[in-house]
């Protein structure tokens, strides 16, 4: 069953179409390589479609957040930005450089291991976590030792 028919399928076990403009936001999301927040996503949408309007995009994020085919992201504590990615990719982590702002994604077994852990030393059910990393990447890090 390819990713398009899977979407489908979860869509309509909830009552949900795949409608013109959902087959846009998840075609963007998939295809993008940067991470695009409500705004980005929306103008990305007016170049292919035209007259699309952000209510529509996040309507549509919403419904898509809904079903568990898109995930919404923050690179920063401060959770003043959100972003969105498919569903689809494995489950992995940002690093958000504090200085030029570079986010880099990369997976790691240790934070499975972590929530085994807890779940088993506490008796917990884990069914999210969020984890983001800052610091500064090894450019700026350079930069920043040289400066001290």
């Amino acid at each position: 069953m390819s990713d398009k028919d899977e979407f489908i399928e979860k869509l309509h076990a909830t009552g949900h179409r795949l409608t013109p403009q959902r087959a846009l936001v998840l075609k963007i999301i998939e295809e993008s390589r940067e991470h695009l927040d409500a705004e980005a996503i929306w103008q990305q949408a007016q170049e292919l479609q035209g007259q699309i309007n952000l209510a529509t995009i996040y309507r549509n994020l919403s419904v898509l957040k809904e079903m568990g085919l898109v995930q919404q992201r923050y690179f920063a504590r401060e959770h003043k930005r959100e972003v969105y990615e498919s569903a689809l990719k494995p489950e992995h982590y940002h690093f958000t450089c504090l200085d030029c702002g570079e986010v880099v994604e990369f997976e790691t077994a240790r934070i499975q291991q972590a929530r085994t852990e807890l779940a088993s030393e506490i008796g917990v059910q884990i069914t999210h976590g969020c984890v983001c990393f800052e610091g500064y990447c090894s450019s700026c890090s350079i930069k920043h030792k040289s400066e001290a």
